[in-house]
């Protein structure tokens, strides 16, 4: 566990695997924290240079008044990896985390040789339907919306569960502040132009259960990037990293290996 002071902003990060080793950044999802990866990253190889981090107003990084621009998001990545003297990462991103590899990549090429967008798109609902969400948090908090959250995020199979608690937990206990902010970020996002100018090796990743970012969704940006791959899941939802750690931590180490990182 690391705080990393950047200026305005302190985000915690963590790293694991070796350091001299390719790097692997991942980011996580709205109203999740670096957690949702750990059964991935302990599936990895050892050899990677694995860094997580928590987006402002979620885990244990700051949490600044709402609202939060994409831009803002984006230029956190940016300004953690240069700190980090990141180079050339994989960057993989879950819904929100997505939203941000698109960015960085457009901005950064430098920073970012090829990206996973996993469960996002470059245009996530509509401005009025972010504008319900952040209406109906702001009257009853998150825990009002949190059964919606978890049928969205898994699967019936999964709901049954007792780890479900886990995650609902995780939910109703982020910041409302930095939900509500980077949900504003969500609303006012549109990617299409700019990841349609991307050329970096992608790989897309979708579940059949995604009540959030629906397969038809992600593989439409998927399109967008030239020589993408598309790989669907079946009996997932939202969260593929959590529901299935084996299946997702083997396609990424693939897709990982294939490009020769």
């Amino acid at each position: 566990m690391h705080m990393a002071d950047l200026g305005d902003i302190s985000l915690h990060w963590r790293e694991d695997g070796s350091p001299s080793g390719a790097p692997v950044v991942f980011a996580n999802s709205l109203g999740t924290d670096l957690r949702i990866w750990d059964d991935v990253v302990a599936r990895l190889p050892e050899s990677y240079r694995v860094i997580r981090y928590d987006m402002r107003g979620h885990g244990l990084s700051d949490c600044p008044p709402a609202p939060y621009a994409m831009g803002t998001l984006v230029r956190d990545a940016e300004r953690l990896l240069d700190r980090l003297a990141v180079k050339e990462c994989v960057f993989v991103g879950l819904s929100v985390g997505g939203m941000v590899a698109q960015g960085l990549a457009a901005k950064r090429l430098d920073l970012v040789r090829a990206m996973v967008l996993s469960n996002t798109a470059a245009k996530i609902g509509t401005r009025g339907t972010w504008q319900e969400r952040i209406a109906a948090v702001e009257a009853g908090g998150i825990e009002a919306l949190a059964d919606g959250i978890m049928e969205k995020w898994f699967t019936r199979a999964f709901r049954e569960t007792a780890e479900l608690k886990l995650w609902r937990n995780m939910v109703t206990r982020s910041p409302q502040e930095g939900y509500i902010g980077t949900c504003h970020a969500i609303a006012g996002t549109d990617f299409y132009t700019t990841t349609a100018a991307l050329t970096l090796p992608t790989l897309a990743i979708a579940c059949s259960e995604d009540g959030s970012t629906p397969p038809d969704l992600v593989r439409e940006t998927a399109e967008l990037v030239k020589g993408s791959e598309f790989h669907l899941f079946r009996a997932a939802g939202h969260i593929p990293c959590v529901e299935q750690p084996d299946a997702y931590a083997s396609r990424l180490t693939e897709f990982l290996r294939a490009i020769g990182h």
